[in-house]
Order: C-alpha cells, then sequence, then structure tokens
C-alpha cells in the first residue's frame, strides 16, 4: 500500500509544477505528516524531492526529474477508454484503475499539456442513468465486468418471470443502456443478451474461452436493440391526431414506431387531422401514453382502448365541468 502511495505521490509531483502538502494529503487521502514522511523516503531513496518553505512552499522535483513509471498496465489502458464515463467505472470496480491511468497519462504530457486532463474534464461528461431511476448498481456487476474483461466463463443464477434457470455463460461484453446494465453472452452457441441485475448468483470459472473475433458488440447491441423495440410492440391502435398531437406523439411513445406511422399516414383531412395505425407494447402502455395527447387525439381502435378514454373524457368533465 505505501508502495503504490509513494509512485502515485511521485507522479502528482511529476504532473504539477509544486504541490502543497495539503493538496498531496488531500489527494492520497493521508495526513500532511504522512506526506512528510514519504517525501523523506523518496529523498532517501534518491528521488529529488525538494520542500520549498513559508506560507507559498510546497514540494516539487528538482531538475526536470522524470519518472520511468508511466507505463500503462493492459487493465488501466482499458479503462482509460471508459474514463469519460465515471458513473460506469465505479460500478464495474474500475474507478482506481482508471484514476491510475490518468495520472500516468498526464505525467508522461509535457508541461503545457498538463492542464488537458482538467480541460476535458470541465467541458465534457455523460451522465449515463436515466431520470427518477435508482443509482444503486447490481451488486453482482463487479464479478461480471471481471469475468468479461479476462475472458473467463461463468455460472450465473438467473431470474426470469417467476422462477430461477442456472446458465454456463460465456460473457462477451457489457452495455449501459438507460442507467440498466446488460451482458451480451454467448450460451449454448448462440449470442443472448442478460439484464444484470437479475443475476442473483454468479460463479467466474477458471477457464477461458475463445472469443470469435466476429464479433462486434456495438453493432450486436443496435441489431439487438431494435428487434427488441419491435419484438414488444404486440399490439395495434388506430389514432386521428390534430396537428399539435402529431407532433407530440414522437415524445410520448415509440420514436421509430410513431415515425413510421405518421410517414405511412394518408393526407390530412379539411380539419388538419390525420389518421395513423401505431403500434403498441400492449393497451394499457397504450393507455397510459397516448392520455398525455390529451385532446390532441381521437383513439378509433381498438374498441376497448376507446371506451377507455371515452371513460376517461367522461371523468375529466366531471371534474373540471
Amino acid at each position: 500500500m505505501r508502495a503504490a502511495r509513494l509512485i502515485t505521490l511521485v507522479l502528482l509531483l511529476q504532473s504539477r509544477s509544486s504541490m502543497t502538502g495539503s493538496e498531496l494529503a488531500r489527494q492520497l487521502e493521508v495526513s500532511e505528516r504522512t506526506i512528510a514522511r514519504d517525501v523523506l523516503a523518496l529523498s532517501e531513496a534518491g528521488i529529488p524531492v525538494y520542500a520549498d518553505r513559508g506560507r507559498s512552499g510546497g514540494y516539487r522535483l528538482v531538475g526536470g526529474y522524470r519518472t520511468r513509471l508511466t507505463g500503462l498496465g493492459r487493465t488501466e489502458a482499458e479503462a482509460l477508454f471508459l474514463s469519460g464515463v465515471p458513473t460506469a467505472l465505479r460500478e464495474m470496480g474500475l474507478a482506481d484503475a482508471a484514476s491510475a491511468a490518468r495520472l500516468k497519462v498526464s505525467a508522461a504530457l509535457l508541461p503545457e499539456l498538463g492542464d488537458a486532463s482538467a480541460s476535458a474534464a470541465q467541458r465534457f461528461h455523460l451522465d449515463a442513468p436515466g431520470w427518477w431511476q435508482p443509482a444503486d448498481p447490481p451488486e453482482l456487476l463487479p464479478a461480471v465486468a471481471d469475468a468479461v474483461w479476462d475472458d473467463r466463463r461463468l455460472t450465473a443464477r438467473y431470474s426470469r418471470r417467476d422462477t430461477e434457470v442456472e446458465r454456463d455463460l460465456e460473457p462477451y461484453g457489457l452495455v449501459l443502456k438507460g442507467g440498466v446494465w446488460y451482458l451480451a453472452a454467448r450460451a449454448d452457441g448462440d449470442f443472448r443478451v442478460y439484464r444484470v441485475d437479475r443475476f442473483t448468483a454468479v460463479s467466474v470459472r477458471a477457464d477461458r474461452f475463445p472469443r470469435a473475433e466476429e464479433f462486434d458488440l456495438p453493432a450486436f447491441w443496435e441489431q439487438r436493440a431494435a428487434e427488441f423495440a419491435r419484438s414488444i410492440l404486440r399490439e395495434r391502435t388506430v389514432l386521428r391526431l390534430t396537428p399539435a398531437g402529431a407532433h407530440r406523439l414522437p415524445h410520448v411513445t415509440d420514436r421509430t414506431a410513431a415515425r413510421e406511422a405518421l410517414e405511412a399516414a394518408d393526407p390530412p383531412d379539411a380539419r388538419g387531422w390525420i389518421t395513423v395505425a401505431l403500434p403498441v407494447e400492449t393497451l394499457e402502455v397504450a393507455y397510459a401514453q397516448l392520455l398525455a395527447l390529451g385532446p390532441e387525439a381521437e383513439v378509433l381502435e381498438p374498441p376497448e382502448l376507446r371506451a377507455r378514454f371515452a371513460e376517461a373524457a367522461t371523468r375529466g368533465m366531471e371534474l373540471y365541468g
């Protein structure tokens, strides 16, 4: 632990012209007394750390000293590619590796590029989870992520409806979609998608699997996501929409389905209304979504959904007179 802290201390001083004892203590999460002892140990080991006394003093490396401890390890390099997704890194247990990687890169940069990391961080940030959703990551995510990074087979128990099933998986990749983690894995020769929060137990095995070189995670996810979005649209509705309702339709239901329905609609009538055939997940979901359109939409089919909207309109009249 102390050896790693000493290396980090040198890298911090190498990436900046100087740092005060309190700054170093805050970065390394130790006391200033510990920093003083660490600096003394580095000096005794031949690393030229100089202490400037006084109110504006601090610690710095003398004579442009450069350490050779900046080579990136595999885990650090892989984590660096995800360093723009801090939430995802923390949830997969890679925050420390990413921090070390960024520090090594900063230490290896020319002095005039020393503010590159801070400059980028102040301009770009990805907030992956969706609004109004719990931020708690799946408990088993770090173990699954370890198996993905190391190409190790895993045995997982998976909650499906009211039962649990056990699967032997070859974990190929993780996807964070709308705050939900998904695992792309091969099982029995086929590639499938599993929600990580539905794993109830995971055992990472010692044996590795040979990755299929042709597997492309982004392309695979794009295809499966499109298939999934279409597969859940099992019901059909017919609506009449005002121009305002047509404009708002993609904002209350599946965007792709709404766009295709609007493109296939007949020309507007004399009042500007159009009739569209819209696929929906269920009639219950359609009721909740289309209710947001208010008087800008009239449900024509199916009859049971139209009846629900007629009832809602009657209740609204009773409430508002």
